[in-house]
């Protein structure tokens, strides 16, 4: 989920070095910490964060196979 989230992220942005993910694995949940450079936040979050919303949903569905919970924070 990692690997997908970061993917996702580099792709929106204008700065894709400076992407960060963190990942901390619980027993059955996961939570994925998104940073980006602070130019770049806004086109990560989206007009009334749709697709901030749309991460997180890709994220749930990818997390759903694994019978695991996601929380995707953007920082």
């Amino acid at each position: 989920m990692r690997e997908l989230v970061e993917l996702l992220a580099k792709a929106l942005v204008d700065n894709p070095d400076a992407v960060q993910v963190n990942e901390i694995e619980g027993e059955k949940s996961v939570i994925i910490e998104l940073r980006v450079a602070s130019e770049d936040m806004g086109k990560v979050i989206g007009k009334q964060g749709r697709i901030a919303r749309a991460i997180r949903t890709v994220a749930k569905a990818a997390a759903a196979k694994e019978g695991k919970r996601v929380v995707v924070e953007i920082l």
